[in-house]
C-alpha cells in the first residue's frame, strides 16, 4: 500500500460531529464525528445498513440531518460545493436518460459554466480529456444507455474528474464493474491522493481495503473505529462494526 500524504499540521478538509439521521422514524445515523485530512484516500466501510451511502447524502444536504455539524474546508458545504466531486451509486442514476457520454461529463463544469450558459470550446476539451483518463474517450458520442455498467461508472467518475474538485466522495464506485474498471478507478484514486487530492470511497469487499486505503472509517450507525489502516483495520473492529456475524475468514487482518 502507497504512503498516505504528510497531513501533519495542516487543517481537516471535512469535520463532521455529533451527526444524527433517520429515515422515516428509524434513525440510521447516530453521533456521528470524525476529521479527514487532507491527501487521505479513505474507504468507509460497514455492513448493509449501516448508514454508510445516508452518511454521503447527509453531508451533502441530500437527505435532512436531525442535528449535528458538517464543514467542508471550515465551511459549508453551500460555500465549498465547488471543491467537492460527488459519484452517486450507478443503480441510483436514470440511465435511459436521452444523453451522450460527453455531456454527461460536462454536467460535472455546470457548477462554474452556470445552468444557462452553453459549455464553450474549452469546457468540451477538458471534458474529453477527463473522458480519456478513464480510458473512454472513443465512447464521447455513445448514448449513456448503451454503454455496459463498468463504462457508465468510468463516465460518472469522469464527470467529477472535469469538476478539478479538492474532496472526492464516492459511493460504491466499485460495485458491479469489470475487473478492468475496478482496476482504472483504483489507479485513478490513488492518482488524485498523490496529487494531494482527498477521497472517500463507500466501499464493500473488505479483502481489499488494506491493499488500496490508507485510513478506514467503520461504520454501522455510528463510527466504530476511523483512523490508519495498518492502526484501526482489525479483527476486533470488523467484528464490532459487522456485529460480529462475518466469519474469519472474511476478517482480513491478521
Amino acid at each position: 500500500m502507497e504512503p498516505a500524504a504528510n497531513t501533519n499540521g495542516r487543517e481537516p478538509v471535512l469535520e463532521v460531529k455529533g451527526l444524527h439521521a433517520a429515515y422515516r422514524r428509524n434513525r440510521v445515523l447516530e453521533d456521528v464525528t470524525f476529521e479527514v485530512m487532507p491527501g487521505t484516500l479513505t474507504a468507509i466501510v460497514g455492513p448493509n445498513g449501516a448508514g454508510k451511502s445516508t452518511l454521503l447524502k447527509t453531508m451533502l444536504g441530500l437527505h435532512p440531518r436531525l442535528g449535528g455539524e458538517v464543514r467542508f474546508f471550515g465551511t459549508s458545504y453551500r460555500n465549498a460545493k465547488l471543491r467537492v466531486g460527488y459519484v452517486p451509486q450507478r443503480g441510483s442514476v436514470d440511465w435511459d436518460f436521452p444523453t451522450d457520454a460527453l455531456d454527461v461529463v460536462l454536467m460535472g463544469l455546470y457548477g462554474r459554466i452556470g445552468w444557462f450558459r452553453r459549455p464553450g470550446r474549452r469546457h468540451r476539451e477538458q471534458a474529453l480529456e477527463a473522458l480519456a483518463k478513464m480510458g473512454m474517450a472513443d465512447f464521447a458520442k455513445r448514448q449513456i444507455s448503451e454503454l455496459s455498467g463498468g463504462q457508465q461508472q468510468r463516465v460518472f467518475l469522469a464527470r467529477a474528474l472535469v469538476q478539478d474538485a479538492d474532496l472526492y466522495l464516492l459511493d460504491e464506485p466499485l460495485a458491479g464493474v469489470d475487473a478492468a474498471t475496478e482496476r482504472a478507478i483504483m489507479e485513478m484514486l490513488k492518482t488524485l491522493r498523490a496529487a494531494g487530492k482527498t477521497v472517500m470511497v463507500v466501499h464493500h469487499d473488505l479483502q481489499t481495503v488494506e491493499d488500496d486505503f490508507d485510513h478506514v472509517l467503520l461504520l454501522n450507525r455510528t463510527v466504530i473505529a476511523h483512523g490508519p489502516t495498518g492502526e484501526v483495520f482489525t479483527q476486533e473492529t470488523i467484528a464490532r462494526a459487522y456485529g460480529g456475524w462475518l466469519r474469519r475468514r472474511e476478517m482480513v487482518p491478521g
